[in-house]
């Protein structure tokens, strides 16, 4: 597809949504609604989408290497093979947590991903030989 979204768009509710390949490095996106969205194999390098809703949202394969996502929803996403290296999945600014809860990250690349205080629950897959205590993140069921 290689939609290009521009920074600085007005609109930040892309929900439900199909931008399978949709370019948005470096795109500011604060808050931005991805809810139900399709961003398989999106590049989203770089962006800041900083309190996302990424609720039940298509990532895999894509390459949010170096995204703030602090805050964001997560939950029930799709990361497989996704690549979120140096990513900040940590806590936001008010100390809230980066939601995790069923999301599955197999195959993704978390090196050097800062998911300190992200939460989690049995529903959420990680990858093999990942371990959620050594990145301090917090066991917690979805509400």
């Amino acid at each position: 597809m290689g939609e290009i979204i521009h920074e600085g768009s007005d609109s930040h509710d892309f929900k439900d949504l199909d931008l399978r390949g949709a370019v948005l490095e470096g795109a500011i996106l604060q808050g931005a609604h991805f809810a139900g969205a399709n961003l398989e194999g999106a590049n989203l390098r770089g962006a800041d989408v900083y309190w996302g809703d990424f609720f039940l949202a298509n990532l895999t394969g894509a390459d949010l290497e170096n995204a703030q996502l602090q805050g964001a929803d997560l939950k029930e996403a799709n990361l497989t093979n996704a690549n979120l290296r140096n990513a900040n999945l940590g806590r936001d600014n008010l100390n809230g947590s980066t939601q995790l809860q069923g999301a599955r990250l197999e195959g993704a690349r978390l090196e050097g991903a800062n998911l300190e205080g992200a939460e989690y629950d049995a529903e959420t897959v990680l990858p093999k030989a990942f371990d959620p205590q050594e990145h301090k993140m917090i066991f917690r069921a979805a509400e």
